[in-house]
């Protein structure tokens, strides 16, 4: 398994520390704050680059984020495990999504965010003992499904671990590929008869998705659409990674993470637990 580095250690104890002086059950700000409070700090007719100090307010508003952006991971391996009998194109869709929103909170944690509608990439960084943003303009290869894959990936956490790529597209093993393929594709299947999923199912498949065994992580073959099973695997170990390095670092010191790390909407079947003999970054079981 890879290091955590210290400066890693240091910024996500540091930004997780405001939360351990609040409830936990009501620590989430409200929708967009991150967003509006980083505008706010860019002028309209800012061009890119400024850098600005942030409040403690701002700093913890990107882990709130991050937390926010990793259950809406779990809820939708949630819904891509209900759906696999009822409809394979979304159950594919909403696993992609599932690794999508993984690695979208990776990158909060890290210190990243896209301001969509003012166009920026702000990054936040400690230095001097005091936080700042630096905004800078956004590229137009900057693109939501491929600016966050890569700077994920670009950080030394990450780099070496095969659970998480830069997201290509035009191959055919491709998370977004796949999704595309799944998205837009003209004639792509017959619709099974529509039986959901009940909790004695439900908690079959999660147990069968977290024991699969596999010598390379199962990144969704375009060839096989809706290739289900690789979309779900990988989503599942993608957010269990995330659990698990915020876990490592914070122990069970922070009360915020202590509750989040359960959401209490989640069923008891999900476990994020990982049994696989799989031989490359081990990432065992978190319970």
């Amino acid at each position: 398994m890879t290091a955590i580095d210290p400066a890693l250690r240091k910024h996500v104890a540091i930004t997780f520390a405001p939360l351990n002086r609040r409830a936990a059950t009501n620590a989430f700000p409200p929708v967009a704050s991150l967003s509006d409070a980083l505008s706010k700090d860019l002028p309209a007719k800012e061009p890119g680059g400024r850098v600005v100090t942030v409040k403690p307010n701002v700093v913890a508003m990107f882990t709130t984020a991050a937390v926010e952006m990793w259950q809406r991971a779990v809820h939708s391996f949630l819904i891509s495990s209900a759906l696999t009998t009822v409809s394979p194109i979304w159950a594919a869709v909403s696993g992609y999504y599932s690794s999508h929103y993984s690695v979208r909170a990776a990158a909060h944690l890290l210190g990243y965010f896209q301001l969509f509608r003012r166009r920026r990439i702000v990054r936040l960084q400690m230095a001097s003992g005091r936080y700042t943003c630096t905004f800078e303009s956004k590229k137009g290869g900057d693109r939501e499904h491929k600016f966050y894959w890569e700077t994920v990936k670009a950080h030394p956490y990450f780099a070496s671990d095969p659970f998480f790529t830069v997201n290509n597209a035009g191959i055919d093993a491709s998370d977004v590929g796949h999704r595309d393929r799944a998205s837009y594709a003209d004639h792509l299947l017959r619709f099974p008869n529509f039986r959901p999923l009940n909790m004695s199912e439900l908690a079959e498949r999660i147990d069968h998705i977290s024991k699969i065994e596999f010598d390379t992580p199962p990144i969704p073959r375009v060839s096989k659409c809706p290739d289900v099973e690789s979309a779900q695997v990988i989503a599942y170990y993608r957010l269990v990674a995330f659990r698990k390095l915020v876990d490592e670092i914070l122990g069970g010191s922070n009360r915020f993470w202590s509750v989040q790390r359960n959401p209490a909407w989640a069923p008891a079947v999900l476990k994020f637990q990982v049994t696989t003999a799989a031989s490359m970054n081990s990432l065992g079981s978190s319970s």
